[in-house]
């Protein structure tokens, strides 16, 4: 076990009522894991005033209500909750299929990662649909996952300038980092593909596929596919 585990964390006040809480500096799985494993003790035994947990690849942003908690207070109940992390169990992971048809109208910019890479579009779907994702945050829209584990050959930078509009479902490459966009938003990622599976949907019981900590299969689909799976409304 990385001795990252057990290293102290950096603590940030943040406004009048937020706590930022940062575990590492990188994009790691052992910091992740203690993240995960924060947030799910906090949540089982919130201290008074918490409002709300926001938990990052890193950190762990605490939204409090200044009127009835302080911050020494919270760093209190977060201090005694690190002496007890090796008990909080995560909940195993699920893995989330997402079927993709990638290239073509679906991913207008694979193209450029293939280039940058050295690599043909059929090479870039090989390596990005290989291997399981683990999902380290969910952010920036609803739904929106945050994949570690993109293949080094795969790294490409964002767009000098983002789109005004991404299709929902469009899956895309930022850096080291994939993802998909699971609503229609701007965004400067590098498009590869697109997902017909609805990843945020506010009928369903649960909205969401999915949670941190899952992982994520990409599953190579054709347009005809892809089409078909659209037209049923899968979700």
């Amino acid at each position: 076990m990385s001795s990252g585990l057990y290293e102290r964390p950096k603590i940030r006040v943040v406004g009048d009522r937020g706590l930022l809480v940062e575990y590492g500096d990188t994009i790691d799985p052992v910091v992740n894991k203690k993240v995960l494993s924060m947030a799910i003790g906090l949540e089982h035994d919130a201290p008074a005033g918490m409002i709300e947990i926001i938990p990052s690849y890193r950190s762990l942003l605490i939204v409090y209500d200044p009127s009835v908690t302080t911050t020494a207070f919270l760093q209190e109940s977060l201090s005694s909750l690190e002496k007890r992390l090796l008990e909080i169990e995560i909940p195993p992971p699920q893995t989330v299929e997402i079927p993709v048809c990638y290239a073509g109208e679906f991913g207008p910019d694979i193209e450029f990662v293939a280039e940058h890479n050295g690599l043909t579009a059929d090479e870039v779907i090989r390596l990005h649909s290989e291997p399981e994702y683990q999902i380290f945050m969910i952010g920036f829209s609803p739904g929106f996952p945050y994949l570690g584990g993109l293949p080094k050959e795969l790294h490409t930078p964002r767009l000098k300038t983002p789109r005004t509009q991404v299709l929902v479902g469009s899956v895309g490459i930022a850096n080291e980092q994939t993802g998909i966009y699971p609503v229609t938003s701007p965004g400067g990622w590098q498009l590869i593909g697109r997902t017909p599976l609805k990843l945020f949907d506010l009928e369903r019981s649960n909205p969401f596929l999915y949670q941190a900590g899952d992982r994520i299969k990409f599953k190579p689909i054709s347009p005809e596919e892809y089409r078909r799976l659209a037209e049923k409304g899968i979700n």
